[in-house]
């Protein structure tokens, strides 16, 4: 999902696109970004461990430096996303940014343990909502909408 919100991003000749993991991702990258798209799963109804973390560790240090900066989200889950989506948007909130866009959610219907640990792969339909929602942040910021 990350990947194809990339790849629309990076047909804005005047965006630069820079996709980090949530291990990977510090508060200068935050302070460096005009804007996000924040990827996650779903696991337990609730965000990945990994984006809790990243939220944990870039808080504080990021708070009150994003104020009105545009976000979108892409959540994967097996069932209905919200869990997740409402845990990332009180963060965000917090941080004070602004949607572009209602979460955008690719339910994988993966119900049984071994769909959940199988791995998944949606096709360019599932994935073209992605990319346009990329597309869609990447113009905005080159227009000055956000």
């Amino acid at each position: 999902m990350a990947e194809a919100a990339a790849a629309g991003a990076v047909a804005e000749p005047d965006v630069e696109v820079r996709m980090l993991g949530a291990d990977d991702a510090h508060p200068d990258d935050l302070l460096a970004a005009d804007g996000y798209v924040f990827a996650c799963p779903e696991n337990l109804a609730a965000m990945s461990g990994a984006m809790k973390e990243f939220f944990d560790r870039n808080y504080y240090p990021a708070l009150e430096r994003l104020n009105g900066r545009p976000y979108a989200m892409l959540i994967a889950a097996g069932g209905d996303g919200t869990g997740a989506a409402r845990q990332m948007a009180r963060i965000l909130t917090g941080w004070r940014l602004k949607p572009i866009a209602e979460p955008l959610i690719l339910c994988t219907e993966a119900q049984t343990p071994e769909r959940i640990a199988a791995p998944k792969t949606p096709g360019k339909t599932a994935l073209g909502p992605c990319r346009e929602l990329g597309a869609a942040m990447a113009a905005g910021l080159a227009m000055g909408v956000f």
